[in-house]
């Protein structure tokens, strides 16, 4: 019963709270391709980075740092593999007073050929290319480093039948291979590195095709999964949570669910040698002079969707810790321009669902150079809360042509914290600032681009009836609706409070999240509702409706994942692919 009473209301208000989700999120997809420079240099490129309490080990925190775009199944004979002379690195912050990641885990790879005299990646149970690694940990913001494991194995290309199970190839199968590259490091880390499904899902296709995306496609125009049947490469990392916590606790030591002492900020990078110089017999290029990052990737879609063209590859190229410089992109972003009809919203019909708010509660405008909340800096209204200049302010409220600043800003730059606006319209009479249900704390302030995720949340069980792609969305709705959670405003357990952004699950569906987002659904959750709100009766309004009925189109992946490390599924395999399998 209560579930039919959340499927009819959900529908309906789906992201009456989506919008706290969204509080955060302003881009399409993730880093395939992002950035100029490093679209040439694909072996470097990341694609994606997933943070999550582990499902079915929870004293544990999983972390999957994705690489190399776009590998098709077939693509030999020298199929895609984690480059040599590159440093694939996953950083951890963990302590906002003090600069750059406390913990960072550093891979580096290499290639042997066990049989020169083939053109054939495998054959007779030898490997050509066979790529090994070494996994070094520094826990003092890297002063130095530790190998923790010094000979990993990556498994080769899933090629085809022949290759992998035949007597003529390695005699064995594809998921045995996999479960031979998974190691303990000697520091108790789960570790695989290795070819992988890609677990993202998105219309590519339309979302840069200015915006045409195919929410309502039809069967000539239908929405379509660009990475689908694509493989990727991917370092998975599972990490107790004492190891992650700065001060060494278990996460039964947590105070409660939000415990700000367990949230960290998660990011990946990949960095190359300086100087590389080509030799003419045709052997390695040899490299030289000091390493510079090439590639980083925290929260989705930052560099693709929010960080125009001429700013891509120096993002690329900077540390989070140096991030204030983009901060504009994010207080006037370019999507808003197309949820706006006294802008350019007639220009994007695809995004006609989405419409921000230009008079909330009566008077406040959200749109791109407008106002938004700063006519309340410095009022009696807002001192004690996180719009107080002494508290948070001057962030949140820079200017009087910075709206965006006040949601989406922080969800990018600092988390969201436990406190006033930011919590749930439930409970709040009205009054947006006014304390509401708690629903999120990834409070991070280090003012850089990170995927910040509290590790006292709970998982929420996969199998779940309740379990949701829209992460804090789902749970902002829950919070908001449901009878179980909206009738008190008490800290408690919603389901899919641990979903994006706080972290990011594989299955969360991040381009929809973020395009409610930016249409303002994360303000409406807080309770500065959509402009037909009336003041009376139901906030779950015609336009709110619209909103959260929104979808940019594939919500899914192509294939299920595991229930198990490393969670990705296997990669496509060479010879079942065919270019009618990818539609």
């Amino acid at each position: 019963m209560q579930k039919t009473i959340f499927k009819n209301i959900a529908r309906k208000a789906f992201t009456v709270l989506g919008f706290s989700v969204l509080m955060w999120s302003t881009s399409y997809a993730s880093s395939h391709r992002e950035a100029p420079l490093i679209s040439n240099d694909p072996l470097a490129d990341n694609t994606d980075l997933y943070a999550f309490r582990s499902p079915d080990n929870p004293n544990t925190i999983t972390i999957i740092a994705n690489y190399i775009p776009f590998q098709l199944p077939e693509g030999g004979p020298n199929w895609s593999t984690f480059g040599q002379n590159i440093r694939y690195e996953i950083y951890v912050d963990n302590d906002a007073s003090k600069p750059g990641a406390e913990i960072i885990y550093r891979f580096t790879f290499s290639q042997v050929n066990q049989d020169g005299t083939t053109f054939f990646n495998i054959r007779l149970g030898k490997q050509n290319l066979k790529t090994v690694y070494k996994l070094e940990r520094s826990t003092n913001s890297g002063s130095s480093f530790t190998t923790i494991v010094a000979a990993g194995i990556v498994p080769p290309p899933n090629i085809g039948a022949r290759s992998i199970t035949g007597a003529a190839g390695l005699n064995t199968t594809y998921s045995a291979l996999v479960s031979g590259a998974i190691t303990t490091a000697s520091t108790s880390e789960k570790v695989f590195c290795g070819p992988a499904d890609d677990p993202f899902f998105v219309d590519l296709a339309g979302a840069f095709d200015l915006g045409n995306f195919r929410p309502n496609g039809n069967s000539a125009n239908a929405p379509k999964d660009g990475v689908a049947r694509f493989n990727v490469h991917s370092i998975v990392l599972q990490i107790p949570i004492s190891t992650l916590q700065k001060s060494g606790k278990d996460v039964s030591m947590a105070t409660n669910i939000l415990d700000a002492d367990f949230v960290i900020g998660v990011w990946a990078a990949a960095s190359r040698p300086q100087i590389t110089t080509l030799n003419t017999n045709g052997t390695e290029p040899s490299v030289s002079g000091s390493w510079v990052q090439v590639s980083r990737l925290g929260m989705p879609l930052t560099n693709e969707a929010i960080i125009p063209i001429g700013d891509k590859d120096k993002w690329n190229a900077t540390t989070p810790a140096n991030d204030l410089q983009f901060a504009k992109y994010f207080s006037n972003p370019e999507l808003a321009l197309y949820m706006d009809d006294s802008q350019f919203g007639s220009a994007v019909p695809s995004l006609n669902e989405l419409r921000i708010q230009s008079k909330s509660l009566g008077g406040f405008d959200f749109r791109n150079g407008h106002k938004g909340l700063y006519g309340l800096k410095g009022s009696a209204a807002v001192m004690g809360t996180a719009l107080d200049d002494a508290i948070f302010g001057t962030i949140l409220l820079p200017d009087s042509m910075s709206p965006r600043a006040v949601d989406l800003l922080p969800i990018f730059y600092t988390g969201v914290p436990n406190m006033i606006p930011y919590q749930l319209a439930t409970g709040k009479n009205g009054n947006p600032l006014a304390a509401g249900k708690p629903f999120i704390n990834n409070f991070l302030p280090t003012l850089g681009d990170m995927l910040r995720l509290n590790m006292a949340v709970p998982p929420t069980p996969r199998n779940s009836a309740d379990f949701s792609s829209l992460g804090i969305v789902s749970a902002a709705v829950l919070g908001l609706t449901d009878a179980r959670f909206n009738t008190n405003k008490n800290l408690e357990m919603i389901p899919n409070m641990d979903g994006f952004p706080n972290g990011r699950r594989l299955e969360d569906d991040v381009t929809t999240i973020e395009l409610q987002a930016v249409s303002g659904v994360a303000l409406a959750a807080i309770g500065l509702w959509y402009d037909d709100y009336s003041g009376t009766g139901s906030p779950v309004t015609n336009r709110l409706v619209k909103v959260l009925s929104f979808t940019a189109g594939p919500t899914k992946n192509d294939v299920d994942f595991k229930t198990t490390f490393p969670y990705v599924a296997e990669p496509w395999r060479g010879t079942d692919y065919t270019e009618q399998s990818r539609f």
